[in-house]
């Protein structure tokens, strides 16, 4: 019985020395109260999180636009919060399924994209938000560029504004200044 538990805590040991190691990023995202980035090895080459390469969306005077209400139940949107978050614009389904970004995954990230893969914002805290335009009518009836600025954007480290929200665990930035002309 002695040696089992010797044992036991002799693993259990070895088992946290072991995932001790090479945690100081996660151990420091923690901290930050975020959470660490996949694949950290997969770097940006455009812009910084200090230093964006450029923006995307317009900081709108009220969370949601006319349609959005319009098409709201009982006229009646969600709770939103205009803001402006500065991260790396990532294909959301390849990120979350096996972790890849930064400039090693434009090209894929694009065609993903243009295939109508979801669009990702990866902050610096870790978390990631999926990007969508905001004016729901003209979302839904494909009158609105975002997807097309966002694929040019790929692997870029983006400042973008529009209306935040969140339900349940999942976040959204809804992106404005993107319709058609």
């Amino acid at each position: 019985m002695f040696k089992k538990a010797m044992i036991l805590t002799t693993l259990g040991v070895m088992a946290l020395t072991v995932n001790g190691f090479g945690q100081g990023e996660k151990k420091a995202a923690a901290k930050k109260g975020g959470i660490p980035i996949l694949q950290p090895q997969m770097t940006v080459d455009t812009g910084a999180y200090a230093k964006p390469a450029g923006t995307l969306g317009t900081k709108p005077a009220q969370p949601w636009s006319a349609t959005t209400v319009g098409a709201a139940v009982d006229g009646k949107a969600n709770p939103g919060s205009v803001t402006t978050l500065v991260g790396e614009i990532v294909d959301f389904s390849c990120y979350l399924q096996i972790g890849k970004h930064g400039e090693k995954h434009r090209a894929c990230g694009q065609k993903c994209f243009t295939a109508g893969q979801p669009i990702g914002l990866l902050t610096s805290d870790g978390n990631l938000y999926m990007l969508m335009e905001e004016e729901h009518d003209p979302r839904r009836d494909g009158l609105t560029e975002f997807r097309k600025a966002a694929t040019e954007h790929v692997a870029h480290i983006m400042e973008v504004s529009g209306t935040q929200s969140s339900h349940g665990g999942y976040k959204a930035l809804f992106v404005t200044g993107f319709l058609k002309k």
